[in-house]
């Protein structure tokens, strides 16, 4: 990996190929700017999400299953733009994470830093939209009602209805920068190749552009089998949360931050006690099994590999290398990024400010390169 900076005027290049380990004197200075910036903003200074639903009549799935009614539910912040011709010019998509939703992205860390007057997605001039996945938050999901009935559901799925939201139920027939964490990473990297011609640029976070593998598919069929083998989830039809979420939940805090934020927070055998017990009563109390075990096995479908070379929008992934799930020992980021046409790629180094997995929702770690991605592919 080449351990550089660009100058701010090359620091993406859409015609380029390559993977950047930020240099940490540099990010360390540009977080403390950004950290002193933030002392003069407050979170307030963004306008309220409006929150809304569309539904998708008769929703065929690639399972061949159809659904008479999908419900997908949304956050907007801003309006959208047009141009003479009536193309939309300033649609952003963000797309959350496995078992999350747009609700995810409502707080300081993330839309305190980049939706705010003058900031990177300042609400005033770009129309955000914040979908809640096929069975995530409030949209369509197993614990509604149809349990281990519902329809199985994919990636290609959740990108397909996400489409039909943007085109069909908002009229937006173009985007400005298409973006996602973690899960809503690999969905940014389908995006590119299904719709290459739908938005200006590509900005996947905390994911890998291949088929999910080793010890992150490990971890995902450790949770299904815990769920799929208890008892207690009786083929989907359980009165109460089995004892297998708790598992689903144990594992998820084992994987979603760094090693040494968690030593930091449970430093003894009794404070890690205490807080994995807390974690995992506040997951069962809000999460529900049947959901969970759909969103781990919906990444079944997950293989942008084959296709990388169809993306043609300007693409910048960006992950961390205290990410446990997307480790950047692997290599893979940095071998097949150079399959995408105009696509580029950084790996923040570890930090105290950096939370492994986690980073993805801390805008301030790569704000910077949002800025770069939106200077670097205007119109």
């Amino acid at each position: 990996m080449n351990e550089r900076t660009p100058s701010c005027s090359s620091r993406f290049k859409p015609s380029g190929n390559e993977i950047i380990n930020m240099n940490p004197t540099l990010r360390i200075f540009a977080l403390f700017l950004s950290i002193f910036a933030a002392r003069f903003a407050s979170a307030a200074d963004y306008p309220a999400p409006t929150e809304s639903d569309f539904t998708i009549r008769d929703f065929k799935f690639a399972s061949g299953e159809t659904l008479p009614e999908l419900r997908l539910h949304y956050r907007t912040l801003g309006k959208p733009e047009k141009e003479a011709q009536g193309k939309t010019t300033n649609a952003v998509l963000v797309m959350h994470g496995t078992t999350g939703s747009g609700a995810q992205f409502i707080r300081p860390e993330f839309a305190g830093e980049l939706f705010g007057k003058d900031q990177p997605l300042d609400a005033t001039k770009f129309f955000i939209v914040l979908p809640d996945g096929i069975g995530h938050g409030k949209s369509s999901k197993p614990s509604d009602g149809m349990h281990a009935k519902f329809p199985p559901y994919g990636y290609i799925d959740m990108v397909e209805a996400d489409y039909r939201l943007l085109t069909e139920g908002l009229g937006v027939d173009h985007a400005r920068l298409v973006m996602g964490t973690s899960m809503g990473g690999m969905h940014t990297w389908l995006w590119g190749e299904l719709h290459p011609d739908f938005m200006d640029a590509l900005m996947p976070l905390a994911s890998l552009p291949t088929q999910i593998s080793g010890r992150n598919r490990a971890w995902r069929r450790m949770v299904i089998d815990a769920i799929r083998n208890d008892p207690a989830w009786n083929g989907g039809e359980y009165k109460t949360q089995p004892p297998s979420l708790r598992t689903a939940a144990e594992m998820l805090w084992f994987m979603s931050s760094n090693p040494v934020l968690r030593q930091k927070d449970a430093p003894t055998l009794g404070k890690t006690d205490e807080v994995l017990d807390k974690f995992v009563e506040q997951i069962v109390k809000t999460d529900d099994a049947n959901d969970v075990l759909y969103a781990l096995e919906a990444s079944h479908d997950y293989d942008p590999g084959p296709n990388l070379e169809k993306i043609q929008a300007p693409l910048l992934a960006i992950n961390f290398a205290d990410d446990l799930i997307n480790p950047p020992e692997l290599g893979i980021l940095e071998q097949e990024i150079k399959r995408v046409p105009h696509g580029r790629a950084v790996v923040i180094p570890f930090s105290d400010k950096t939370r492994g997995h986690g980073s993805h929702t801390v805008a301030a770690l790569w704000k910077d390169q949002l800025v770069d991605v939106l200077k670097a592919t205007e119109k």
